[in-house]
């Protein structure tokens, strides 16, 4: 089976109604990013921080997959399907994906805030007090502005295998994770759905389709199983 590599944004989830953050104004659901997302931001007020994490876990609950994650749930029959998600919500699992990575971290996990290693799930919120088996408070498991990202390495490694890549949702302006483009093979397909500008210059080297995730899914699939 030819290797497929879908790297997701927050165009995809926002179809499902999780609010994303617009880096033109630096806002998150009216809050600065570097508040909410960093951690500056964790130092100066671990609660805020924790409340916040909390409203993003209880909305995940509340939202569904749409037609663009089942679309690329059903690219598994065709293909050895690996997708990079820049989203920590879990609506890839949810519509059936099964390879997923989530450089960015996952809203449904905590962690030491000493020990990024000691990994738990989490559906419900995080309070201060709430502690990992290190006695550290537990903090959400995402990479925040400023944070290494550990599975970068391995993301770059799928990505030189791929055949094909389809782009979804992503504006590509976030690093490293924009970066993944650069480590595609010669003659690997790339395509990138996305109804906005992208912040990656591609020449004649991709297939633009600026549509919505959903609308531009279902106007690839069946090329895409045409080239299975």
């Amino acid at each position: 089976m030819k290797k497929l590599i879908i790297l997701s944004g927050a165009g995809i989830s926002a179809e499902s109604g999780i609010k994303t953050f617009r880096d033109g104004d630096g806002l998150w659901e009216n809050h600065n990013i570097t508040d909410v997302a960093s951690p500056e931001g964790w130092r100066k007020d671990r609660e805020l921080v924790l409340e916040f994490y909390n409203q993003r876990r209880r909305q995940l609950h509340e939202v569904e997959p749409n037609q663009a994650h089942q679309l690329v749930a059903e690219l598994e029959k065709y293909f050895d399907v690996q997708i990079i998600t820049q989203n920590i919500d879990d609506l890839h699992e949810r519509a059936g994906s099964t390879n997923i990575l989530h450089i960015h971290g996952e809203l449904f996990k905590s962690c030491s805030c000493n020990n990024k290693n000691l990994v738990y799930e989490e559906k419900g919120d995080i309070r201060i007090g709430d502690k990992a088996e290190d006695g550290a408070q537990l903090r959400p498991f995402i990479v925040w502005f400023g944070e290494d990202v550990p599975l970068y390495k391995t993301a770059q490694e799928k990505v030189k295998e791929a055949d094909i890549m389809v782009v979804i949702g992503t504006s590509l302006q976030v690093y490293p994770a924009a970066g993944l483009i650069h480590d595609i093979k010669d003659d690997c397909l790339l395509v990138v759905i996305n109804p906005n500008e992208t912040g990656f210059g591609y020449g004649q080297r991709a297939v633009v389709m600026k549509e919505s995730a959903t609308k531009g899914m279902k106007l690839l699939f069946d090329k895409l199983v045409n080239l299975a």
